[in-house]
């Protein structure tokens, strides 16, 4: 159910505009810098919002906020496929970026993944990001037919229509823990009578779980929060410019989008991967192995001018990239627990959508004052060199009785 949610919110993400931008552009003759500030304020607004979102999914759960969320931003579909001005557009696009990034897309659906499951809760949490690329992918490929049948408004209205009728489903099914439904994480009963009948039945592992304002006084919470802001604002940077870059290259916009769909279908199928990995080893090991990958893929597209291998980089950047904001919001849920987690990853969910709001104007303006993509790609692999240095310094707090810090060695 939250997948379903995610790829109704995924109509305005990022990962769906950096494909079908070119077709939006083509018909109303705006620029691509007016319109990647519109897609920054609508990130920025998010942002701005996780915390209180963060905030809601400990406390009430989704079952009433994701329903509300899914008809707002179908609704703000469907007055954005009639936009006639680039200010009705954005209008449209910033309320339903605002609010469905973080109440389907990020922390709200996270939290209940983490509130469901321990054992295997990295998977979980994989299964769920997986949704927002793949369905991307697909709200691309939607709009982008449209668009060449009939126009790229059409391809909104479907997705607008299908948030709305989303909403029956979400109330339906959606819960905030498994205590609602007299379980405990991992399907295990929380009747001890019960328990004790199934043979075979698991147990629940103890977890020491930090309050907010625990985790707040540690530096690992912090440094996961800067290195975020680093991988995300650079996922934005060259992730919004690749489309632009194959078509500069000579590539035309459909096998160009093409390409940047077939992306995020990759990168959707390597978060199970890197959950399941995660939960073998630990999601900081994962991140020692993801942003070498991505440090080497982002500097080839210095060295790339041929049509042919710029597609299959442009496949593996975005398999190595993609990974890389899914196990920080791991490596919270293993450093900090359960109890706490939506407040949490509030907390930090400011640090991610800054970056991937300030991403795509930055690499706007870095094109257009350089006429090139050199620097974009320069700025790209220092971002992720700093990014790995801290999450080096970010070693797992310890928790006290008293709840103080101990520092590992």
């Amino acid at each position: 159910m939250a997948s379903l949610g995610t790829f109704a919110s995924t109509g305005s993400a990022q990962v769906t505009l950096a494909g079908v931008q070119s077709f939006i552009l083509a018909e109303t003759g705006w620029d691509r810098e007016s319109l990647a500030i519109g897609v920054t304020i609508g990130t920025w607004t998010a942002g701005i919002l996780t915390p209180l979102v963060g905030y809601f999914a400990d406390r009430k759960g989704p079952r009433l906020f994701m329903p509300i969320a899914a008809i707002i931003i179908g609704i703000c579909f469907y007055f954005l496929a009639g936009a006639s001005t680039l200010w009705q557009f954005s209008a449209a696009y910033v309320i339903a970026r605002g609010i469905g990034t973080p109440v389907l897309i990020s922390v709200m659906p996270r939290t209940v993944a983490v509130n469901f499951f321990y054992r295997w809760r990295n998977l979980a949490l994989g299964l769920i990001s997986m949704a927002r690329p793949f369905y991307g992918a697909i709200n691309v490929q939607i709009i982008s037919l449209l668009a060449i049948r009939s126009s790229w408004r059409t391809g909104y209205r479907v997705i607008g229509i299908y948030s709305v009728l989303l909403s029956i489903p979400l109330i339906l099914f959606m819960r905030k823990a498994p205590e609602e439904i007299g379980l405990l994480p991992d399907g295990v009963s929380a009747d001890p009578i019960k328990t004790s009948e199934k043979e075979g039945q698991p147990q629940i592992n103890e977890e020491i779980s930090w309050t907010s304002s625990e985790a707040m006084k540690t530096k690992a919470l912090w440094l996961i929060g800067i290195s975020q802001f680093l991988i995300i604002l650079t996922l934005g940077n060259v992730s919004f410019q690749l489309v632009p870059f194959l078509n500069y290259l000579g590539l035309s916009l459909p096998l160009a989008a093409l390409a940047w769909s077939l992306t995020s279908v990759l990168d959707s199928f390597s978060h199970p991967f890197w959950g399941f990995m995660s939960d073998k080893y630990s999601p900081r090991r994962l991140m020692f192995v993801g942003l070498p990958s991505v440090i080497v893929a982002t500097f080839l597209f210095l060295l790339v001018n041929d049509i042919k291998l710029a597609f299959g980089l442009v496949l593996l950047w975005g398999t190595s990239s993609g990974g890389l904001e899914v196990l920080g919001g791991m490596l919270l849920a293993s450093y900090y627990g359960r109890n706490s987690y939506g407040t949490i990853a509030g907390i930090i969910g400011p640090f991610q959508i800054l970056g991937l709001g300030l991403g795509p104007t930055l690499g706007a303006f870095m094109f257009k004052m350089t006429n090139g993509y050199e620097t974009l790609f320069l700025f790209s692999v220092a971002s992720y060199i700093v990014a790995t240095f801290l999450i080096v310094l970010a070693k797992r707090p310890v928790k006290t009785a008293i709840g103080i810090e101990i520092p590992q060695k």
